[in-house]
């Protein structure tokens, strides 16, 4: 119990600490495929972890506690009240955190679909006139495509089907449940904010690569997010392809050459990591309902 209660804070470090290591040598595919679900368990985990340091404080509250034996020895406290009541505070802050981004999340998506509503059953692309150069992927039954006017003026003819290709990836692999999955893990336990980090990116490499193929040019696809990063960095915005100052580099350069390896003993290891606070969480459940019970009775 001491131990396996604690055990989840600390797999978020480790968890987070491989997630980038995944990120730069994995396949984007795969390395997305196995670090949001681990994220989300480990925070699962992380969250009923606090739930019961919190529960422990029950231990405190009969008087007769003070005087429980166990074999003729005081029956001592499975945590101090100071961790239990710090673990009160953080369940109140994990809801609110939880709170804003469920909150985000759905403001976000119903922005993106009322731009789209309204339009014919079919309509798989939408242009609307802007001046800022943005494409967007909007999940729903049928997904669509939501491009500004300045995006595609700011794309040559070869390069607007790299763009259209990027984003139907990201419609037909459902990247927005990955994302929000890994969002709502980094919500409940902030220390999982750089696997969000890594997944946001591996999306996007995710995307990148089925637009390569899906156009049979890596160099050109690469060339179509250089441009589409100049474009939106004219406009002082974040750019339709989602890119960052320290991801556009790595983006390209990542199309120049060839695609990554699968790394199979890599992946297997990260969904064990996130498998583990699981069963850690198991066992001090356990040891906390057997103290508890000697306690209260």
């Amino acid at each position: 119990m001491r131990f396996a209660v604690y055990a989840p804070l600390v797999l978020s470090v480790l968890l987070s600490a491989l997630a980038g290591v995944l990120a730069r040598r994995a396949e984007p595919a795969l390395a997305a495929r196995v670090l949001a679900p681990a994220a989300v368990l480990t925070a699962a985990t992380t969250v009923w972890s606090l739930v019961l340091l919190a529960a422990a404080l029950l231990g405190d509250v009969p008087p007769l506690v003070r005087e429980a034996r166990a074999d003729g020895r005081p029956v001592t406290d499975p945590v101090p009240g100071a961790i239990g009541f710090a673990a009160c505070l953080a369940l109140v802050v994990v809801a609110v955190r939880l709170r804003r981004a469920v909150r985000a999340e759905r403001n976000a998506r119903s922005a993106l679909r009322r731009l789209t509503a309204g339009q014919p059953a079919g309509t798989e692309l939408i242009v609307a006139a802007c001046e800022v150069p943005r494409a967007f992927a909007v999940p729903g039954r049928p997904g669509r495509i939501l491009v500004t006017s300045a995006m595609l003026r700011a794309l040559a003819p070869a390069e607007r089907r790299v763009l259209l290709a990027h984003e139907r990836a990201h419609l037909h692999h459902r990247h927005g449940l990955l994302v929000t999955a890994v969002t709502l893990a980094a919500a409940a336990d902030p220390l999982l904010g750089p696997v969000r980090t890594a997944v946001v990116f591996l999306v996007e490499r995710w995307a990148d690569e089925r637009a390569a193929a899906a156009v049979g040019d890596r160099r050109a696809t690469a060339r179509a997010l250089a441009r589409a990063a100049l474009s939106a960095g004219r406009t002082g915005t974040a750019c339709a392809l989602q890119f960052t100052d320290r991801a556009v580099t790595r983006r390209i350069a990542a199309l120049q050459t060839g695609p990554l390896p699968c790394l199979w003993s890599a992946a297997l290891a990260v969904l064990a990591l996130g498998a583990l606070p699981a069963l850690l969480a198991a066992d001090a459940t356990g040891d906390l309902l057997a103290l508890l019970s000697g306690m209260l009775g």
